[in-house]
């Protein structure tokens, strides 16, 4: 492999201060994470859109003096621009699209110095918790490589997991940081609403169900790019809590002694895999072990009126994505160029009146006040990710006609997560659970809105009692 031969014992904080103290160069750390690209992407498909001149220009032009200068970095193929590259949100509609500006995420982590040389795997429009697109194909999990790796951020969870780069872009609206961070035994954190900004171009995703964080493999990681990502940008429509100071400094301190709720029936009552209910029986007794109040219970709120206005939301804004294409290619888009799945997705929004959309905001908006109202008994809610381990690839056939398999096959899956995109609640993947047969179980604890500090320091009490760093893949290319 080339640059440095321990590249991958170092997590982003780490390689940082390397090059803070001289003993390695932005380009070695390149050349390290090119050369793990070149060598494991063609079996796990991780990585669609290579930038490597584009990082060596950068570097050689000179990297701002920021915290996490020089190290390696991936951007998910969807949602944020990079000047002069495309970004195609996993769709043939965009792949001639070319960026003529910056998002103002990537121009903080172009301040931050972090060195940007690819774009990851996303399923298309990421309406989906798999990553297995018609554009580019599956992206392959290193646990297992014929499973999945979740979605919609599978190429970064894929990447992290295999040793590519220490942290990835990843972007959540209904578990897609969390649902592959579990997939593939990483530590994955949804901020809070608004927390970080979506500018320039647009003020919110999918109604503020949807924000942009990483996926990482240790928790200080995560809290580093907090850092340098959150707070609000010129023109936000709205903004996320102030912290009370930095994300950083929450790692290492004390959460204290606090209750904890637990449960393993999801919102839609669907049945739970065994092994997911061992998990969050596994986790509770750690929790209990160290010092909190665990005891079972979960929010009450209206199920189906909130998942029918969830869907709501997401179908029309897949109908305006589509109705995007058709301008960016100057004709109508036709059922051949996008996915099943997503033509059907398309065609319902296109249905949704007026009325029908804003009662769907309404009805999102009252859950979350239903939902704020448990955490003020209980502080931390404990649950699977996921309804089922990692399922194999094809369980999720987005190019199928056979739409009630699909979905049928998705809410087996599928269950936990998406109550906190649409209540805007902080909430994170910790792997803290395998199977016997070696697959990642995550496990999902929430928070009220804008604690993430407490999440932070929770996060790093578990990955101290029961660390998870060196656990690595058996499945991946060497």
């Amino acid at each position: 492999m080339g640059g440095i031969d321990d590249y991958e014992s170092y997590d982003a904080v780490g390689l940082a201060e390397l090059v803070r103290q001289g003993e390695t160069t932005p380009e070695a750390l390149l050349e390290a994470a090119i050369s793990r690209v070149e060598a494991r992407n063609p079996e796990l498909n991780a990585v669609v859109t290579p930038m490597y001149d584009e990082a060596r220009r950068c570097i050689q032009a000179g990297l701002p003096e920021g915290p996490l200068r020089g190290v390696p970095f991936l951007l998910k193929d969807l949602g944020l621009l990079y000047k002069g590259f495309t970004t195609t949100f996993g769709s043939r509609l965009f792949t001639g699209l070319i960026a003529g500006h910056d998002s103002t995420l990537v121009a903080r982590y172009r301040q931050a110095g972090l060195v940007m040389f690819g774009k990851t795997n996303t399923p298309e429009f990421g309406i989906t918790i798999t990553t297995e697109p018609a554009l580019f194909g599956a992206c392959r999990n290193p646990w297992n490589m014929e499973r999945t790796t979740g979605g919609s951020s599978g190429g970064a969870a894929a990447a992290v997991a295999s040793g590519m780069v220490p942290a990835a872009h990843a972007s959540d609206g209904g578990g897609s940081i969390r649902i592959p961070a579990a997939c593939c035994g990483l530590f994955g954190l949804k901020p809070s609403r608004a927390r970080i900004p979506s500018g320039p171009d647009v003020g919110e995703g999918w109604n503020g169900m949807s924000t942009d964080h990483v996926i990482t493999r240790s928790v200080r990681d995560s809290a580093a790019f907090l850092d340098i990502s959150a707070g609000p940008s010129l023109g936000d429509p709205y903004c996320g809590p102030p912290a009370a100071g930095p994300f950083m400094a929450e790692v290492g301190r004390d959460p204290g002694a606090r209750r904890i709720a637990f449960t393993v029936v999801p919102p839609s009552g669907a049945e739970v895999d065994p092994q997911c209910v061992a998990a969050v029986q596994d986790a509770a007794r750690l929790c209990a072990d160290l010092g909190h109040t665990v005891e079972a219970a979960a929010p009450v709120f209206n199920f189906e009126p909130f998942q029918e206005a969830a869907v709501t939301i997401i179908n029309t804004h897949t109908a305006a994505m589509v109705a995007g294409g058709a301008k960016v290619l100057g004709r109508e888009v036709t059922e051949a160029d996008v996915e099943y799945v997503t033509w059907r997705a398309a065609e319902a929004g296109r249905e949704i009146s007026a009325p029908d959309y804003v009662d769907a905001v309404r009805v999102v908006h009252q859950t979350g006040r239903k939902v704020a109202r448990f955490f003020q008994t209980y502080d931390l809610l404990l649950s699977p990710v996921l309804l089922q381990p990692p399922v194999p690839l094809g369980y999720l056939d987005t190019h199928s006609q056979d739409v009630r398999t699909y979905v049928k096959n998705l809410y087996s899956f599928f269950g936990f997560t998406n109550l906190f995109n649409a209540t805007g609640q902080p909430a994170m993947s910790v792997p803290l659970y395998w199977t016997p047969d070696g697959l990642p179980v995550g496990l999902q604890f929430a928070a009220r809105f804008g604690d993430e500090a407490l999440l932070l320091r929770m996060a790093g009490q578990l990955e101290q009692a029961r660390p998870w760093k060196d656990r690595r893949p058996v499945c991946r290319s060497t």
